[in-house]
């Protein structure tokens, strides 16, 4: 969608506040020990106190309220009995629905541990997004911020997920502009307009950047069991700094 006013604006901000309040206190509680559907739990019941619904199971029926995924799954994780281990790579993604408008955010971490391999890919991805939100103004090419990761990815030492993108959001979940690519692709004239609201996630790995459909049908892990990592924002497109709604 694209913001049109500043009531927009405002609810736009709204849902964009709830989702990172989720993210944060779920990441907090992603200790060793707690199930993912125990922290999926968490999240779910921050959302209701906060008067929003899930966006995945609103939109898709998806069996969460969340998506929770543990490396070398990196998207749609379904969170169920599994426990989580000291040192593992998971990814937590939260959206949501308040008020008619929706926000998107996620982010990578590793539970209860230092390990500088994983801090380096993290960090790397942390600086895709944050240079990629900036990439994005009006009147630039939508394709600026898929050359941005690329471009900041390949000088971290990492490769792009090319089958995962960002998208459009706003008054649903998945809206236009669609795939919005983690890497240049030149043929992509699209141009981005004042007030565009989109949700922009780059997927960093060590591997070759191909994902493959689990047999739940919802879970997507990277075909060669690398490992990889995300991070997310929705934004507003403007002329000059972009509003991030999910700090």
């Amino acid at each position: 969608m694209t913001a049109e006013s500043e009531v927009d604006i405002k609810y736009l901000k709204a849902a964009g506040r709830v989702v990172a309040g989720a993210l944060k206190k779920m990441m907090k509680h992603a200790q060793p020990g707690i199930t993912t559907a125990e922290l999926d739990n968490i999240g779910k019941e921050f959302l209701e106190k906060e008067g929003a619904k899930s966006a995945p199971q609103a939109m898709y029926d998806f069996p969460g309220a969340t998506c929770i995924s543990i490396s070398p799954v990196i998207a749609h994780g379904i969170p169920n009995d599994y426990v989580l281990k000291e040192g593992e790579l998971i990814n937590i993604d939260v959206s949501a629905e308040l008020d008619g408008y929706f926000a998107d955010t996620g982010a990578s971490m590793i539970v209860a541990k230092r390990i500088p391999e994983l801090e380096k890919l993290l960090d790397a991805t942390k600086s895709a997004l944050n240079k990629a939100v900036h990439a994005a103004k009006a009147g630039a090419l939508l394709n600026s911020i898929g050359k941005t990761i690329q471009d900041e990815a390949t000088r971290k030492g990492y490769g792009v997920i090319y089958d995962l993108t960002g998208h459009g959001i706003g008054r649903k979940l998945h809206d236009e502009p669609s795939n919005i690519h983690n890497f240049h692709n030149p043929s992509d004239r699209r141009t981005l307009n004042e007030g565009l609201v989109l949700a922009i996630e780059p997927f960093l790995t060590t591997g070759k950047g191909r994902v493959v459909e689990k047999k739940d049908g919802w879970s997507l892990q990277t075909a060669d069991k690398t490992i990889a990592a995300q991070f997310e924002h929705t934004i507003i497109v403007t002329k000059n700094e972009p509003i991030i709604l999910t700090l």
